[in-house]
């Protein structure tokens, strides 16, 4: 982990394993139990929790495994802390994951409204496909990036991707050509990010949760604003988004504020 903290920020993204919480954003947060103004949406936008391969440190884009005992721990401190807050949701959205089905269940079972929504599944929010390197450790990866990218050492790595350069990196660095590039991820994930709002606000708007993927989510921010900082998103950290006219605004970015709630 440490070797690929060392060559890039941006490569930390693609270590599974628990990232340091980032202090919660600090504008104040509106009363979360008020009615939306119509057709308002607001997303809660969380990653998954932990998970076997995120302990293990290896790459998990589509290939998928089980949260861990921290990573049910760490939903379960999610779903209380927005339901201390009094945050209700009137629809829920997951990508067809199942780390990311797990999460979202726990969050609603604290929340007491599983059971009551729809958990809807989509493939759009699914975690990067890194094609050949599904299942591999994160430094094989990692090292074939740095080859085909030519640069000379780690240095000039980090340095010189951002996010998108770093998908379109693993894409060329995978020869079978199955990993998804820039154009592909920030694609997908717009058009199902925009099918989500559109659909709450025209049912009237209000809180909606959506369970996907540190990459994903990082993918979901820059093509809203392309200036924004690329972080680690920690597990079951929330990105609160709103959408009315049309248009969507950060309020907050990878904020574990609820988790702290929970967990007290």
């Amino acid at each position: 982990m440490k070797k690929i903290i060392s060559i890039l920020l941006v490569f930390t993204l693609l270590l599974t394993a628990c990232s340091p919480a980032i202090p919660p954003d600090e504008k104040t947060r509106p009363d979360e139990s008020a009615v939306n103004e119509a057709g308002e949406v607001v997303i809660y936008l969380t990653r998954h929790g932990k998970t076997m391969l995120n302990t293990t440190e290896r790459v998990q884009g589509w290939a998928d495994s089980p949260l861990t005992e921290a990573g049910v721990e760490v939903a379960q401190q999610l779903g209380r802390g927005l339901n201390l807050e009094g945050v209700r949701f009137v629809a829920a959205y997951s990508s067809d994951s199942g780390r990311a089905i797990e999460t979202a269940n726990i969050v609603l079972e604290q929340g007491g409204q599983f059971g009551q929504l729809e958990l809807n599944q989509m493939k759009e929010l699914r975690e990067w496909n890194f094609g050949i390197f599904e299942g591999d450790l994160n430094d094989h990866m990692i090292d074939a990036v740095i080859e085909v990218t030519g640069y000379k050492g780690e240095e000039d790595v980090r340095s010189a991707l951002d996010l998108s350069e770093l998908a379109d990196a693993i894409a060329k660095a995978d020869e079978t050509g199955a990993a998804e590039n820039w154009e592909q991820i920030s694609g997908r994930t717009d058009a199902g990010f925009r099918a989500i709002a559109q659909e709450v606000s025209e049912n009237g708007g209000g809180n909606v949760l959506v369970v996907a993927h540190g990459l994903t989510i990082n993918a979901i921010v820059k093509n809203i604003n392309p200036g924004q900082k690329t972080v680690p998103i920690a597990n079951a950290a929330v990105t609160k988004i709103k959408y009315v006219d049309g248009k969507f605004e950060i309020l907050t970015f990878n904020d574990t504020s609820y988790i702290e709630k929970g967990a007290e």
